[in-house]
């Protein structure tokens, strides 16, 4: 059982995170390619390999996120990284110390998604990241168990139900949105791409 969250392990499951979508990046930027630029997979490898880089020097939680937030930010340009950020940012005025407990977990994952609902109005539906964000968030909320384990296997239940979701989606959001019924059919990159953060953070535990 894992009862306790260290920022050494925290670091950890970012470096799988980083790890598991570098091995995806064409797929996302694949589809992306359907409904957008095609340029996702790059996005989120560039956006990712800056925020691994700003936690490597970490010592707490609070400062690490931050710096990760507002490293990605400026570092990297476009939606992307702004979302991004603001996860980590959001993440960074809810957690301290070097290790947080279950409760401590919850909290830290859900001011990110506080913060991230303030950078967009997208919301579950709108086949967006927001589909694979909002459910995973709120699936770690609602399980009751003290194993972070468990908290972060069942955000990534979560986020990939989210995700497959998005197939069968209208796109609501962004330019997306122009390609109406012809949006319909595809996986969300973004959504694909948070769903396989998600997955990678319970792979690592």
């Amino acid at each position: 059982m894992t009862n306790k969250l260290t920022i050494e392990a925290f670091k950890a499951m970012l470096d799988n995170a980083l790890l598991r979508i570098k091995e995806r990046e064409e797929e996302f930027s694949q589809l992306d390619a359907v409904l957008g630029d095609g340029d996702h997979g790059t996005a989120i490898v560039t956006a990712f390999t800056c925020v691994t880089k700003a936690a490597a020097s970490g010592t707490e939680f609070k400062a690490m996120l931050g710096d990760m937030g507002m490293g990605v930010m400026l570092e990297v340009s476009g939606s992307t990284s702004t979302l991004l950020g603001a996860f980590f940012l959001g993440m960074s005025d809810h957690a301290q110390g070097t290790e947080l407990d279950a409760a401590g977990v919850k909290k830290m994952f859900a001011g990110g998604l506080a913060n991230v609902r303030q950078q967009t109005k997208a919301q579950v539906g709108d086949k967006t990241m927001m589909d694979a964000l909002i459910p995973a968030v709120e699936a770690m909320n609602a399980c009751s168990s003290d194993d972070i384990r468990e908290l972060m296997q069942a955000a990534a239940d979560a986020a990939q139900q989210g995700a497959e979701a998005t197939v069968a989606m209208q796109a609501r959001f962004g330019r997306a949105r122009n390609y109406g019924e012809r949006s319909v059919g595809s996986m969300d990159s973004g959504a694909a791409s948070w769903s396989c953060m998600f997955s990678a953070f319970a792979e690592n535990l």
